[in-house]
């Protein structure tokens, strides 16, 4: 049977991450490579994270890869040091230029994954499992969204707003590769008619999207900024890395900024609602289930303009 690959695809780079390669390795992604016994692929046992690059430059990579060393934490996997995950992003550029220039928008996913059970790839902790990164151009129907107001339904996530410092074990906060019930939820959105979701806890607090965090906007008076409120990080979401990289661009600039925790009366009341993601930006939403909301395209491309000034992020004390 002959495959069939999309151009963006076709297009991606490949770098391999491990002990005898630990700047990387450029392979070919068309290609396999992770034998079958990788817990990443059996169980889901990895994380991974995934940032934008423009013009050949990644953004908000520092933040990126503070996240993922916390993912790895979290799901106590060693990882490369952050020198090794630069080098092998640099070298995926290198590839890029050397075929004749580096697009002008790239999606950059770096994976790790606990590896072979009982089949360390190495005696060094920090590559004893699987690792590499992905570059792929963004897709032009991406990009041509953008901007373009969403309708998002609410889901129950299923526990409770305390349930992640009762139950650690369920490593809420990491980004694993465990992503099913996350797309089964997009599935589910999709076919009532949705684009997207916001994930609620049993006891009705907001959470966020399967692939986004949440941010809401309340008007100030007359002549006073806006006021950016984002769900609270101890009921077990991800630290947003673009809503983090917002927060910090807007204090500069004079904003108020909150911390929830928010419900989903506190959306509907709002001025104005988006979901961020490190690919897609800034997304307004201009319904959430029945309930209509504002849109402010200028309001949303200042959030993205916040967002090329690649600031570090900005969140509270853990």
């Amino acid at each position: 049977m002959a495959e069939h690959f999309r151009d963006d695809s076709v297009a991606a780079v490949a770098v391999r991450i491990d002990a005898e390669h630990t700047s990387g390795l450029v392979f070919d992604p068309h290609q396999p490579q992770l034998r079958i016994t990788d817990l990443g692929a059996v169980r889901g046992d990895g994380i991974f994270e995934t940032m934008l690059a423009v013009n050949g430059t990644p953004r908000k990579l520092d933040a990126h890869l503070a996240r993922l060393r916390r993912s790895a934490g979290i799901l106590d996997i060693g990882i490369p040091p952050a020198d090794s995950w630069e080098a092998a992003i640099g070298l995926g550029l290198e590839e890029y230029r050397a075929r004749g220039g580096v697009p002008e928008e790239l999606a950059i996913k770096l994976v790790a994954t606990r590896g072979v059970e009982g089949e360390p790839a190495s005696e060094d902790p920090a590559f004893a499992g699987t690792y590499w990164a992905t570059l792929t151009p963004v897709a032009e129907s991406m990009r041509t969204n953008r901007g373009t107001p969403l309708a998002v339904t609410l889901l129950d996530r299923g526990y409770d707003s305390t349930v992640a410092e009762r139950a650690p074990w369920l490593v809420l906060g990491a980004k694993t590769l465990s992503y099913a019930v996350n797309m089964a939820a997009l599935r589910h959105a999709d076919a009532h008619g949705f684009d997207d979701v916001i994930f609620t806890t049993s006891d009705g607090q907001v959470l966020e999207g399967p692939t986004s965090t949440v941010l809401i906007a309340r008007r100030g008076a007359e002549g006073e900024p806006p006021t950016l409120i984002t769900p609270v990080l101890e009921t077990g979401i991800l630290p947003g890395t673009t809503q983090g990289a917002i927060f910090t661009a807007a204090e500069r600039a004079g904003w108020k900024l909150g911390y929830g925790p928010l419900t989903p009366e506190d959306l509907y009341a709002a001025d104005h609602l988006w979901l961020l993601s490190s690919v897609r930006l800034a997304a307004p939403v201009e319904r959430l289930d029945e309930h209509r909301l504002a849109v402010d395209p200028e309001l949303t491309a200042v959030l993205n303009s916040f967002l090329d000034q690649d600031l570090p992020v900005n969140h509270p004390l853990d």
